[in-house]
């Protein structure tokens, strides 16, 4: 068999891995500069050509792509109470894939209607109110989006007996009826509109980013690349078929602008004295922290940690730390030339690490009732799973990257936060976990083999 080409468009690089799927190896990977603004092919001819210096020329049986060229899925999205339908329409916003810009809960103004107007998303969700609920505010929001200036797709996933109202208030605009995403107060249906929305990204969003001019190179564009992110780490999780997975785990990707955190395990409470606050967690959970990232959102990991903790961990005077974030967040293509440097960075991968891990991660509270001692918990108690899997070049081409890593874990000064307690490392040393996902999609064996054999097997190959 020829081996098949597995390429991710990104915003600033387009990736490429060359895989034999017959004997399950990795034949070469490489990247090159995202040419979107002229010829996206440019850049992925670039990448090819890098990468056959190592490999030799190579024939290509299949080619298979994601992307996340020129920001990704951009989307907002609207349900009535903040704790059930606008968490559920989140959820399934973020696991489709999209970058999640705004979440609005019960009936839109018409200040929120001028940030739409100005974001201007991709996509709009539109939910509110369980099967036979609330109507009203689901409606309203039709009437107020009917008024936006431009064709927006936009998904109905609410009460569906009022899902065909809101589509005729909407008439002359891109529209689909999904199921409720919540039809039963505290029961999440998210995969019919996490289906939808990657569809629309194929069939619509691909176009607007360029990406059409690659298509005669390709077998199919599939999926967003945090989808196949996600995709491949339920693989790696789950296992296929009668082959196991490594079982629970939760995975980091850092980013110079974003940092996604994904989890795939069950994140029920530990003990029966424990009650769930809110809607349970999807098994299968991805979360996106926009304000995190080691470049173009350096400020945000500052505000978040504060640069006492930045000082701590780098072992540089606050003052010089301030100095330095200062100057990265102006040069965002900077990599680092010096100790100093390279001393601030690790500091700043090790807080966006911890941050976004811990937002992503639910959290313990101890509440005295009249039958005595309770806890509750919100989100999901991930102090089980057994894997931590990192990847993102801030991590794969750090010094200390299993370091950096171990700030994903359980702190003894945040005793609340239910971050893994004992988790192994895995590092994903060679940038393949978005192309283990696509291809997945046609040989889910070949990709579970590669990524045991590349991430969970690496340090013991030794």
């Amino acid at each position: 068999m020829k081996p098949v080409l597995l390429v991710d468009f990104g915003s600033t690089n387009t990736k490429v891995t060359a895989v034999d799927v017959e004997n399950c190896e990795i034949l070469g990977t490489a990247a090159a500069y995202t040419t979107v603004e002229t010829d996206i092919n440019n850049g992925l001819h670039d990448a090819i050509e890098v990468m056959e210096k190592t490999t030799g020329h190579l024939e290509f049986a299949e080619t298979y792509a994601c992307s996340s060229a020129a920001g990704g899925l951009k989307m907002i999205s609207c349900g009535l109470v903040p704790e059930l339908t606008a968490q559920a329409s989140r959820e399934a916003s973020l696991g489709a894939g999209a970058k999640v810009w705004k979440t609005y809960s019960f009936q839109l103004t018409k200040g929120d209607m001028k940030e739409i107007e100005e974001y201007h998303p991709d996509i709009i969700l539109l939910t509110g109110g369980t099967d036979g609920g609330n109507t009203e505010c689901i409606l309203y929001n039709a009437k107020m989006l009917a008024g936006l200036s431009y064709d927006c797709p936009i998904v109905i996933a609410g009460n569906r007996c009022c899902a065909d109202d809101c589509q005729e208030i909407l008439e002359g605009r891109t529209t689909y009826i999904c199921e409720n995403v919540m039809p039963r107060l505290g029961e999440l249906n998210i995969e019919p509109t996490q289906k939808q929305i990657r569809e629309i990204f194929l069939n619509r969003i691909v176009q607007g980013k360029g990406l059409t001019q690659a298509m005669d190179l390709m077998s199919g564009i599939i999926m967003p690349t945090p989808s196949a992110m996600l995709t491949a780490m339920e693989l790696l999780s789950d296992g296929w078929d009668e082959i196991p997975g490594i079982g629970e785990l939760v995975g980091v990707d850092l980013g110079g602008a974003t940092t996604d955190v994904y989890s795939v395990a069950d994140g029920s409470p530990a003990n029966t004295m424990t009650v769930i606050k809110g809607l349970q967690e999807p098994y299968t959970k991805r979360t996106v922290e926009g304000d995190i990232g080691m470049r173009y959102s350096v400020r945000g990991i500052m505000e978040a940690a504060g640069d006492r903790k930045l000082a701590k961990i780098s072992g540089l005077a606050r003052n010089k730390v301030n100095e330095l974030v200062d100057y990265l967040e102006h040069h965002t293509d900077y990599i680092p030339d010096s100790e100093e440097m390279e001393k601030m960075d690790y500091a700043l991968a090790c807080a966006a690490v911890e941050t976004a891990v811990a937002r992503h991660a639910g959290s313990l509270e101890q509440v005295y009732t009249p039958c005595g001692l309770t806890y509750v918990q919100s989100g999901k108690d991930l102090r089980r799973v057994k894997y931590v899997v990192v990847t993102g070049g801030a991590l794969i081409h750090a010094k200390h990257t299993e370091e950096i890593a171990e700030h994903a874990l359980f702190d003894e000064s945040d005793p609340a936060s239910l971050r893994p307690e004992k988790a192994e490392i895995l590092v994903d040393r060679k940038y393949i976990l978005a192309a283990m996902g696509l291809l997945s999609k046609q040989y889910p064996q070949a990709a579970l083999e590669i990524m045991k054999k590349e991430i969970a097997y690496y340090g013991h190959k030794e």
